[in-house]
């Protein structure tokens, strides 16, 4: 569960009844709670970059009412970000904020948005790395201890190694997600979207493990599939990053993410000549350019590989 006071730590209190109320309406719109934490983390982070740097940007209304800020306001923000964050950072928090304003809009506190004439940050379109077989089974080599811990988390990295499933998919399953029977999982997607996905023996093996040592944990009870350590508040996606990175780290493998695995199944699914229209309903899209995107980075692999099994040129 977000913690909305620690997110808007530091801002202005009207500011903070602005968000909280957002909050609500994100929440009754069904929004997952990783694009809610990224919405309201924007918000929290202008009014604090404004509170700031008030006396400079002429931002002393703005900084107490977000009703109050300009343009220019925002497109110093973005700058900074730029600067001091990256580019897609600025770009996120341009997203976040188009949405915010978009519902003071449409609460009737505004009549325009600051952001309709603030262009987003223009950004590289960056290759993300595969996470294939080789550091795969490294970060599982760290899992093969008997504590509960290990038993989770080698459940949730084979989850994401064998079904390419969103970090938010994987951290939302319930334990009636979880089909033995017929070795699937149902994931809950993007836009309320719901899909079922066939996993391996070994991840089914893994699931099996990791539910029999839930049982008679501290909040068992619940219909959250993945517990904590210690107490009883669901492991979050925020926690799952944070394994992923102590998990890499002990494997030697850099810069571990949920994400990679992702782009190693579409990389995988186009290398064994699996179908795009497949592919697409396997990992959730409705949009034909994602399969484009993910992926390429190892687009190059796929080529020569094609190109050798073809033999242009060799066959007189």
């Amino acid at each position: 569960m977000l913690d909305l006071r620690q997110i808007c730590r530091g801002v202005a209190p009207l500011w903070f009844d602005f968000i909280r109320d957002w909050d609500r309406t994100l929440r009754a719109r069904n929004y997952p709670e990783t694009t809610r934490y990224s919405y309201l983390l924007a918000a929290a982070q202008l009014d604090r970059y404004l509170l700031d740097n008030a006396a400079r940007l002429n931002a002393e209304d703005a900084s107490a009412d977000p009703t109050e800020v300009q343009r220019g306001h925002v497109e110093e923000f973005q700058a900074w970000m730029v600067a001091t964050r990256s580019a897609s950072t600025a770009l996120t928090k341009h997203k976040g904020l188009q949405q915010f304003y978009r519902w003071l809009t449409e609460e009737e506190d505004l009549v325009r948005s600051p952001l309709e004439r603030v262009r987003q940050s223009k950004t590289e379109q960056k290759l993300i790395p595969i996470l294939g077989d080789a550091d795969t089974a490294k970060i599982l080599a760290t899992c093969k201890g008997k504590q509960f811990t290990d038993l989770r988390d080698e459940a949730i990295i084979r989850v994401l190694f064998n079904t390419g499933a969103r970090l938010a998919e994987v951290t939302g399953l319930t334990v009636g997600d979880v089909d033995l029977d017929l070795d699937s999982l149902l994931f809950h997607g993007k836009g309320a979207k719901e899909r079922r996905v066939r996993f391996g023996p070994k991840t089914g093996r893994a699931l099996s493990r990791y539910l029999r040592a839930r049982v008679g944990r501290r909040g068992f009870g619940g219909q959250a599939l993945w517990l904590p350590a210690r107490g009883v508040v669901p492991l979050s996606s925020n926690g799952v990053k944070i394994m992923l990175r102590r998990r890499g780290r002990r494997a030697g493998v850099a810069d571990v993410h949920a994400h990679r695995w992702r782009h190693n199944f579409a990389h995988e699914w186009k290398l064994a000549g699996g179908d795009t229209g497949d592919l697409m309903l396997v990992l959730g899209w409705s949009s034909d350019d994602m399969p484009r995107r993910y992926g390429a980075s190892a687009a190059a692999e796929r080529a020569q590989l094609t190109h050798a099994r073809l033999q242009i040129g060799e066959r007189i």
